[in-house]
C-alpha cells in the first residue's frame, strides 16, 4: 500500500490540502472525523484519545484499510503510526501565525482577538494530544519528507506537489497489505492493546488457510520462512465460455505474491492431470497475456523439502 499522512498546524487548512491530494492520487482520503467513527465501531464508543494505545488503535483501523485503498490520512501525527513503512511520504503543512489567523478569521467567522485566543487554544490541545499519544508536545521537522508552506501556496498546489513526490517515489508501484502481512502485524497489535485491557471486536486470531495437499502448505512454509507475503487461491480466471458469454471453465493459480506480482501454480499429480494443468495455464497466458504466473513442478517441491526441511508434520502421498 501507499501511504501519505498529512499533518499541519491549526489554521493551516490541513483538512482540504489532505482532501485534495487524495483526489488527485485517486487514493482514499481518511480524515480525523472518519478515523474516529472506525475506532468507535471497532473499540467501543468511549474511545481514550489521549492514551499512548491510541497509536496501535490507529493502526489497526489502517492496516486493515490498507489491503485494499491506498491512503491519503489527514491526521494529525499519523506519521507516527507508520513509522518505518516504507511506502511513505509524511507531509507537514505550516504557515505564519499572521496566516494561520487569518484563515481562522475567515473560516469561523471571528474578530482578529477571537481567532488569535481560538487558535492559542487549538495549538496548546494539538500540543497535549501529542504528547499524549506520543511522548512528544511538539513534531520535529526531521519526522517529515515533505514541509509545506502556506504562506506562498494554495492548497491545490500543495496538492499536486504530494502528487508530484509520490510519483517520483514510485509509492504506488508497492501494491496493497497482503491479508497475511496484514493478520501478522494485527497480531502483534493486539498483543500490545491487550496490555491496555482493549479488546477489538475484530477476530484477533490468525486464520491458516486450508490447504487442498501438502505440497501447498510446504510452499506456504517456504514463503513464510523468507517472509514473502502471500495470499492462497485469491482470484479465479475464466478460460472459457459458452455461446451466451457464461463462463464455463475457470482456473485458480494456488498462490499469489502481491510484492512481485505473481501468481504461482503447484503441479505434483500424475502426469495425465500435469498435461491438462499445462492446457490450463497455457490458455490463462493467452487470455490474460498481463498475469504473471509460474508453474513449480514435483521435482522442484522435493528439492525444496531436502534443502529447508519445510514440511508439514504429516504428508500423505497421493
Amino acid at each position: 500500500m501507499a501511504v501519505v499522512t498529512v499533518s499541519g498546524q491549526a489554521g493551516c487548512r490541513t483538512r482540504e490540502v489532505a482532501r485534495l491530494a487524495a483526489q488527485r492520487l485517486a487514493f482514499t482520503h481518511l480524515s480525523a472525523e472518519k478515523l474516529d467513527a472506525l475506532l468507535g465501531e471497532e473499540f467501543g464508543p468511549v474511545i481514550e484519545h489521549s492514551s499512548r494505545a491510541w497509536k496501535d488503535m490507529a493502526a489497526s483501523i489502517l492496516l486493515r484499510l490498507a489491503t485494499k485503498e491506498h491512503l491519503v490520512v489527514g491526521v494529525d501525527g499519523a506519521e507516527e503510526v507508520f513509522r518505518g513503512y516504507p511506502a511513505l511520504l509524511r507531509v507537514r503543512v505550516v504557515a505564519p501565525a499572521a496566516r494561520r489567523t487569518g484563515n481562522v478569521m475567515l473560516d469561523d467567522g471571528l474578530t482578529r482577538a477571537e481567532a488569535r485566543q481560538a487558535l492559542a487554544a487549538r495549538d496548546r490541545e494539538a500540543g497535549r494530544l501529542r504528547k499524549a499519544r506520543f511522548g512528544r508536545a511538539t513534531a520535529l521537522a526531521e519526522g517529515f519528507d515533505l514541509v509545506l508552506n502556506t504562506a506562498s501556496l494554495d492548497a491545490a498546489h500543495m496538492a499536486e506537489l504530494i502528487a508530484l513526490a509520490v510519483a517520483q517515489m514510485g509509492l504506488a508501484e508497492h501494491g496493497f497489505l497482503s491479508p497475511a502481512a496484514e493478520a501478522q502485524l494485527q497480531f502483534q497489535i493486539r498483543l500490545r492493546l491487550a496490555k491496555h485491557g482493549i479488546h477489538p471486536k475484530g477476530r484477533a486470531a490468525l486464520t491458516k488457510p486450508q490447504f487442498s495437499h501438502p505440497s501447498e502448505e510446504i510452499f506456504a512454509n517456504l514463503l513464510d520462512f523468507y517472509r514473502i507475503p502471500w495470499e492462497y487461491e485469491p482470484r479465479s480466471f475464466p478460460i472459457a465460455w459458452d455461446e451466451h458469454g457464461n463462463a464455463i471453465e475457470s482456473f485458480t493459480p494456488d498462490f499469489f505474491l502481491p510484492e512481485s506480482n505473481l501468481y504461482v501454480e503447484l503441479t505434483t499429480m500424475k502426469q495425465s492431470l500435469v498435461t491438462r494443468k499445462n492446457r490450463k495455464i497455457r490458455l490463462l497466458k493467452e487470455i490474460y497475456p498481463h498475469v504473471n504466473i509460474q508453474v513449480f513442478y514435483q521435482k522442484d517441491i522435493m528439492d525444496l523439502v531436502m534443502k529447508y526441511g519445510l514440511a508439514p508434520q504429516a504428508q500423505p502421498q497421493p
